[in-house]
């Protein structure tokens, strides 16, 4: 399976000023198998170390003396360990903290050497970690699930990605490959991108099969809730897991939760969701120039969840006919949508925060589903689930904050609209190259 993450790690191997590397991202998204396939087609030899498997491997790395580890690892493995050649695989570091700690003395006494960590819930262990962390000696790197572009590619679509990667804007996309491409979305609403699911559905064509893995996946995340809360918390977290899919890209009220938790403990549970990757809280903003972050209201979130096809498990919606499949949670879930997309945008190093505007005044209230930023200008985002609907909202903000460039993603064809400001329609299929057609 194609993942573009793995571009970056040949960048992160030739880099001169590479540091090693941990990767961070919630739990089965493919870290593991990518970095796995990179280590096999760019080095002689990866040597892995996976603490869960074998907690035993902690002994290794009891001592900061970096020399003393590789000769423990390399008598262990029966290899010579060769900097440049060798690729050193720290899988499930969460599992023992202080070798996330020892990082830094790769870093000082064996630069050469390539070292890529990676775990589950390893927001946690950084935030908890009672050691002096590694800060200036390491590097970090973010994964998510496939976007849509490689989705497509995962069902044997490629020629579609190469055409929309070269298409620009007033070109005409042809009526076939735009409803092809918008039926490809609508499968994406209910397979989503985590790999297992993808790549049972580009094998098999079962959804019945794709519903047992989502399934599987969401025990697996309930499960890891044991890890890291109170048995109260781990309640408050399963509702709110349970919760986020029906009140995606909508404000979130603690009260709508669970009337009966305290507001302090909805909070810390969210803040464990979304340090475990599951929730990505969505910030208002009410900056209208960079950076986004200085007029952040860290009390006014709604929330996205972490994949598009789980959170339609969740709400029990069934793939039968993609074509005549209308929901209540449409708008939704083209913001999901959007959303999961605009996550995968960014630099792989940057830990992407997404933000929202919003206003609430009597008799009238105004909300922008997203504002982010590009090339040190601020680019309000507006997704409608069809062709059509009103644009007060975007309206008023274009005028509030005297922007010249605005962005809309729906169902329609690309078009370029100028009156008092650019307005910039695109399908939903480009979300993953906004930046090309703002640029």
């Amino acid at each position: 399976m194609k993942r573009y993450f793995e571009s970056y790690l040949v960048d992160w191997k030739n880099r001169k000023s590479r540091k090693p590397l941990i990767v961070r991202g919630a739990r089965q998204i493919g870290k593991t198998y990518t970095i796995d396939e990179f280590g096999k087609k760019h080095f002689s030899d990866v040597i892995k170390i996976n603490f869960e498997e074998k907690p035993e491997f902690k002994s290794f790395f009891k001592t900061n003396d970096t020399e003393d580890i590789i000769m423990n690892i390399s008598a262990y493995f029966g290899k010579k360990i060769v900097n440049g050649e060798t690729l050193l695989f720290i899988d499930e570091i969460q599992q023992y903290p202080e070798a996330i700690v020892g990082l830094r003395y790769f870093y000082e006494n064996m630069p050469g050497l390539h070292v890529i960590a990676a775990g589950s819930l390893l927001d946690h262990v950084l935030n908890d970690i009672k050691y002096s962390m590694p800060v200036g000696r390491v590097e970090f790197a973010y994964m998510y699930p496939l976007n849509f572009f490689e989705f497509l590619t995962a069902m044997d679509e490629e020629s579609l990605v190469d055409y929309l990667n070269n298409y620009k804007l007033g070109m005409k996309i042809s009526v076939p490959i735009h409803e092809k491409l918008l039926k490809l979305v609508r499968l994406y609403y209910f397979i989503g991108g985590m790999p297992e699911a993808v790549s049972e559905y580009s094998e098999t064509k079962d959804i019945i099969s794709v519903e047992r893995i989502h399934e599987s996946i969401l025990r697996s995340l309930e499960f890891d809730f044991s890890k890291y809360g109170t048995k109260t918390q781990q309640e408050i977290l399963v509702t709110i897991l349970r919760y986020i899919p029906s009140s995606l890209a909508r404000k979130i009220k603690y009260v709508n939760i669970d009337p009966d938790k305290r507001s302090d403990a909805i909070k810390t549970a969210l803040k464990l969701l979304q340090m475990s990757r599951i929730a990505h809280l969505v910030t208002n903003t009410s900056s209208g120039g960079v950076p986004l972050e200085q007029g952040k209201n860290d009390k006014i979130i709604k929330p996205l969840f972490l994949d598009i096809g789980l959170a339609n498990h969740i709400l029990k919606l069934r793939l039968v006919d993609i074509n005549d499949l209308i929901t209540i949670s449409e708008g939704s879930l083209a913001e999901q949508f959007v959303g999961q997309q605009l996550l995968t945008t960014e630099p792989f190093f940057l830990d992407t925060q997404l933000y929202y505007w919003t206003r609430e005044a009597k008799n009238s209230n105004a909300e922008l589903d997203f504002v982010t930023e590009f090339a040190n200008k601020i680019i309000p985002i507006e997704v409608k689930a069809g062709k059509s609907g009103t644009l007060r909202s975007l309206q008023i903000y274009m005028k509030e904050k005297k922007l010249r460039t605005a962005l809309r993603f729906n169902t329609d064809q690309p078009s370029k609209i100028t009156t008092d400001y650019d307005l910039i329609s695109l399908p939903l299929y480009l979300a993953p190259l906004y930046k090309n057609f703002v640029e």
